[in-house]
């Protein structure tokens, strides 16, 4: 079932998530629904706060973007309970990052290139890992959502001055979307 995307505004977007336990209600039906949501909306990513859950479940389809990055064929996970432990500041790249719940807003983000991370996968099988690369990027990016964050929150404060025209548009629902949405009440 495709679930609506919840947009900037929505309060359950700058709440800190909660761990689950793994007897959690209709959890793979939820990682489903969660994947076809994506892939309707176009996406590499999505995250529980995202479609209005405040737990801590992501999902990451890179397999979308195989053409272009053909090591992530067929990249397809959950990522349950998921916590970064530690980031490499050592390097970073700075890249544009987009996201479902800020439709067409783009802006360049610094982040670390390696990342230390832990989560159980969708067989609740736990994984403790450095991660590095495209994937680093798209996991830091998914996980902030359960912090509370969203990449806007890695930008300069001047560029974030030149968005508040369009952060204030989200916030009245005046945008417009080729998916399913749900916008702050006016």
């Amino acid at each position: 079932m495709i679930l609506p995307v919840y947009t900037y505004g929505q309060p359950v977007l700058r709440k800190v998530a909660q761990d689950i336990p793994i007897d959690y209600p209709e959890l793979q039906e939820l990682i489903k629904n969660m994947f076809e949501t994506n892939t309707a909306s176009e996406g590499i990513g999505l995250a529980a706060p995202q479609i209005g859950k405040s737990i801590r479940v992501v999902i990451i389809d890179l397999d979308a973007i195989s053409d272009h990055l053909p090591e992530y064929k067929g990249f397809r996970h959950a990522f349950i309970n998921a916590h970064i432990l530690e980031t490499d500041d050592s390097e970073t790249e700075t890249m544009e990052e987009g996201c479902l719940s800020l439709p067409g807003l783009h802006e360049n983000v610094t982040r670390a290139k390696r990342i230390h991370v832990r989560y159980l996968d969708e067989n609740f099988q736990e994984h403790d890992e450095w991660v590095d690369g495209y994937l680093a990027r798209v996991m830091q990016h998914e996980f902030d959502h359960i912090e509370g964050k969203l990449f806007i929150d890695h930008i300069s404060p001047f560029r974030k001055q030149m968005i508040q025209g369009k952060l204030k548009a989200f916030m009245q629902g005046r945008f417009k979307c080729a998916y399913k949405v749900k916008p702050i009440k006016r």
